[in-house]
């Protein structure tokens, strides 16, 4: 019998180079005037019984909805965006042991509030005017925003790459490397502008178109670039 005596074979393993690279962030921004704002009104009414209540808050109510509609807003633009009727108690009297009483009802707070979209940002002042003088006696501050802001989104993304580009740009040169293909775009965060709320107001009257200032307002993007070195 002839023995076959097989020589170990050696499998080279070869590890792949690892590739440079160099991960940078890059960050954008725009900023951008509002172009819409919304303002929340209402009316509160007291009253000794809940339907007496109600019905003087809806009298006021209806006259509000009418000057709203006169003001040139749309009907989908308008929008209830809150109702109650709760009762009203007494402050509890304290006993002479200094334990309190019990809290009586004493009325009832009827309130509606209505949340309103002005696209005409010269009509703000005007609008809040017509609501106060119309009835409403609580408006709870006016906000600003972009309607459509993913334009300015998009805008803000290619800025924070631009910035990313420019910044490994140095770093790559100054360290005498070069650079190559990009790896990897991750966005690592965008800002969306929040509604600017002015300050809550209580109004019995006004005399005058209300003053107000839209300001400006900044949308950011974040991103993270992995680019291969050279």
């Amino acid at each position: 019998a002839a023995l076959v005596f097989a020589a170990p074979v050696a499998h080279a393993q070869t590890t792949p180079e690892q590739k440079r690279t160099i991960t940078i962030q890059g960050e954008g921004s725009v900023s951008a005037k509002p172009d819409t704002a919304s303002i929340n009104a209402g009316v509160v009414a007291e009253a000794k019984t809940a339907r007496e209540a109600l019905s003087a808050n809806t009298e006021k109510m209806n006259g509000v909805f009418d000057a709203i509609k006169a003001a040139g807003i749309a009907e989908d633009d308008i929008r209830t965006s809150g109702f109650s009727v709760n009762p009203v108690y007494t402050r509890p009297a304290r006993k002479p042991d200094g334990t309190q009483e019990n809290p009586v009802i004493s009325g009832y707070r009827a309130s509606n509030n209505v949340s309103v979209i002005i696209r005409d940002l010269t009509k703000v002042g005007d609008v809040l005017d017509s609501v106060v003088t119309s009835g409403a006696n609580n408006v709870n501050g006016v906000s600003f925003f972009i309607d459509n802001p993913q334009p300015l989104m998009d805008d803000a993304r290619r800025a924070a790459v631009e910035d990313a580009l420019r910044r490994a740009t140095i770093l790559a040169n100054t360290a005498g490397a070069d650079l190559g293909p990009v790896l990897t775009i991750s966005e690592s965060g965008a800002f969306r502008p929040q509604p600017m709320m002015m300050r809550s107001m209580a109004m019995e009257e006004s005399a005058a178109s209300v003053p107000v200032a839209a300001g400006t307002q900044e949308i950011r993007a974040n991103v993270n670039i992995v680019i291969e070195l050279e």
